[in-house]
């Protein structure tokens, strides 16, 4: 296990040479890698999105496709297309750029729900369906999406099923001002990611996902968790709490970060640490709580506060 902690460390250390100060970020999204989801990258342009996206494919050695959405982007633009050969007389299917290992879906919200939808299956069953025929997906498959939350005109908002098939929904924030000096002197004689080199392989990486569906939850830490979703479908600020595929993400989630930190079991204190970000996208407040301006991220922090933490014995802290 420790073995395997030095390898993760080194991981993050070598996406830090690029992203100054975000570790708790790259963490967490290496904690939806390894738990087998996706991230939703939500923040203005020009903090780092994509180029954190890029560090992590190129520390992989990942197959990496990026896709650029735009409001004429079309299903099969994504998803590939069956073209007719002349020569052969039959048709070849061209695969779309959803076919990698790692895929980055920038600016998600500025592309048409039709073609939304096109990577609901991708993200749920590691499948895309072209012209009747379903096409497995590489595996490890991990789609990291971005989105402006400041900029409205031109753009479609994901609806609820989407953002539930995200795992985690991540804010990278400003840097501090010695952060973004030590940016700066980075780049100053070239962008630092190009020199990024692959620090473990794909096979490094499905033995660890494999791992990570062994660690053991407590019964009472399912229960915990349990709690916390049924307490989001009770507030009353809140519409629609979290489903129960939030609840497995949020255990999912858990486990993977448990493995990182080195432990073969989840602590109540994972899924507080997570809870904000497996939780927050998948709750919808109700029009008054909108209109008082009440954040969501504040609910879940009340209800964290609320739900009794349980004591399982010896693996379990206190809290």
């Amino acid at each position: 296990m420790q073995e395997l902690v030095a390898k993760i460390d080194g991981m993050i250390e070598n996406i830090e040479r690029v992203v100054v100060g975000k570790r708790k970020e790259i963490e967490l999204s290496l904690v939806a890698l390894f738990a087998g989801g996706h991230v939703l990258l939500e923040d203005v342009p020009g903090v780092g999105k994509t180029v954190m996206v890029k560090a992590i494919a190129r520390s992989l050695g990942a197959d990496f496709k990026r896709i650029q959405f735009t409001p004429d982007l079309l299903p099969s633009d994504v998803t590939g297309v069956s073209i007719y050969n002349q020569q052969t007389q039959q048709f070849e299917f061209r695969a779309g750029p959803i076919m990698a290992n790692i895929v980055l879906a920038d600016e998600i919200n500025r592309t048409s729900p039709k073609t939304q939808a096109a990577l609901l299956e991708s993200l749920e069953e590691g499948s895309v369906t072209v012209d009747g025929d379903t096409l497995s997906l590489p595996s490890p498959f991990f789609v990291m999406a971005t989105q402006n939350p400041v900029e409205y005109a031109g753009t479609y908002p994901l609806p609820e099923a989407q953002l539930d098939r995200f795992l985690l929904k991540i804010e990278l924030g400003y840097p501090t001002a010695e952060e973004e000096l030590e940016v700066l002197r980075r780049v100053e004689f070239g962008h630092p990611v190009d020199a990024v080199e692959a620090v473990m392989s794909i096979e490094d990486v499905l033995d660890i996902q494999k791992r990570t569906a062994g660690i053991l939850v407590d019964e009472q830490v399912k229960g915990y968790i349990i709690s916390l979703v049924q307490a989001t479908r009770k507030h009353a600020a809140v519409e629609l709490g979290v489903s129960p595929r939030g609840a497995i993400a949020l255990m999912k989630a858990a486990q993977a970060y448990a493995l990182l930190k080195g432990r073969d079991f989840v602590l109540p204190d994972d899924v507080k640490h997570l809870a904000e970000w497996t939780m927050s996208h998948r709750m919808i407040l109700s029009p008054e709580a909108k209109m008082s301006n009440v954040e969501v991220k504040s609910i879940v922090n009340e209800i964290l506060g609320q739900v009794r933490v349980p004591v399982t014995g010896d693996k379990v802290a206190t809290l």
